[in-house]
Parts: C-alpha cells; structure tokens; sequence
C-alpha cells in the first residue's frame, strides 16, 4: 500500500515539492555558510520524493545550533516551502484519492518548518525509545 501511495505522491505533488527543495538546496549552496542548510534541503527533497514508509523523529545528539538553523532556515525557506505544501494539500483534498496525500502533505508542514535536528528514517527502524508520540508518521 504504501508503494502505490508514494506513486500516486510522487505524480500528483511529490515531484514539485521535491524540485523546491532541490531549488532551495542549490541557492543554499552557493554561499559557503549557507551550505548546512542546502544539505537539510536536500534530505527534505528526498523525503518529499517518497515520503510514505518513512518517519521523522529528533536527533538526539542535536544542539543549539539546530535551533539557531531552524530559525533562519524559517524565515528564508521555511516558509515558503510550506506554503507550497498547503497549497499542493488543498489541490489533493478536491478528490477522495487525493485525502491521504493532502494529510501526509500537511504532516510535513512542520519538519519543513524546522528541518534541523531531525532524521528521516524508515518506519521499520525508528531507533528504540522513539513512540508515536515524539515521532511525525506518514
């Protein structure tokens, strides 16, 4: 099942979403200081390509410099990503196919947000002391 959803994903929002993040990534790299934040973006593009079976859960050895990244990486990606991830879920909630998507889509909102300090890993090896609770599942 979840093979025919990130299908259906990567056709009807996946690849776009995916070539925003890669968009990002790529202004991010340009500037050397900047270059953490593109690699975020492109774990993101990944995750955004074939989202269903995997999760994201926090990184435990993360510092304060996660939340100094999450802060600007919100005011100059962040944001706009996520409004292109509100607009593709309003596009996918028009059909009864598409509710599953605009959920996963709306679930992603916030490891867009504030992509430091997280780990996209599989759903069969989420590291052990991780529940639903401190995890976001799609």
């Amino acid at each position: 099942m979840r093979a025919i959803l990130n299908i259906i994903w990567l056709i009807f929002g996946g690849l776009w979403l995916a070539l925003g993040y890669l968009l990002f990534g790529i202004i991010a790299c340009i500037f050397i200081v900047t270059i953490p934040a593109g690699i975020a973006s492109f774990r993101m593009a990944g995750y955004a390509l074939w989202p269903f079976g995997r999760t994201v859960v926090a990184d435990p050895h993360a510092g304060s410099m996660s939340a100094i990244g999450n802060v600007i990486w919100f005011f100059i990606a962040g944001i706009w990503l996520a409004i292109g991830h509100i607009m593709t879920a309003a596009a996918q909630a028009v059909t009864i196919i598409g509710i599953p998507l605009a959920i996963a889509n709306v679930k992603m909102i916030p490891v867009t947000c504030f992509p430091f300090g997280k780990i996209v890993v599989p759903v069969s090896a989420m590291p052990q002391g991780y529940t639903q609770l401190n995890a976001v599942r799609l």
